[in-house]
């Protein structure tokens, strides 16, 4: 605090006024700075709130994106599972037909088999039917008459 020199009637007027016009003037100074204060506080305020709306809109758009990609994951899976189960009914068809193809196949191979048997019991029938009748004829022709 100031101290102020006396005079006849009280402290001397002069320094209090110069006194008073310093208070006045640095408090209207603080007032100043108060209100820039303010201004600036206001405006750091409607910023903060413009990034908390950005910061909102960026977690939801993430969200967004895990949820999206979570989807795309699971789609993936879910076709490669598909590709997968139909590749496995390819297959066990294509094993089914081969198998049903083979059996064809032993099944001709058996009925070749027994026709051919068949074949040569006739052709050794018909031969020895041939040699007989060879026979017969040597035998007409060897007996004199």
């Amino acid at each position: 605090m100031e101290k102020f020199s006396y005079e006849a009637n009280g402290y001397n007027r002069q320094e209090v006024n110069q006194f008073v016009s310093d208070v006045i003037r640095q408090t209207e100074g603080i007032i100043k700075k108060c209100q820039a204060q303010g201004d600036a506080l206001e405006k750091l305020k409607a910023e903060l709130e413009h990034y908390k709306g950005l910061e909102n809109t960026l977690q939801t758009a993430i969200l967004k994106a895990e949820e999206t990609g979570d989807n795309i994951k699971r789609m993936a899976r879910e076709e490669r599972e598909l590709i997968v189960r139909d590749a496995k009914n390819n297959a066990s068809r294509i094993v089914n037909e081969a198998l049903l193809k083979a059996e064809r196949i032993e099944n001709q191979r058996e009925t070749l088999e027994k026709n051919m048997k068949i074949f040569k019991r006739k052709l050794k029938v018909i031969m020895e039917q041939q040699m007989a009748v060879v026979d017969e004829i040597e035998l007409l022709e060897l007996d004199p008459k």
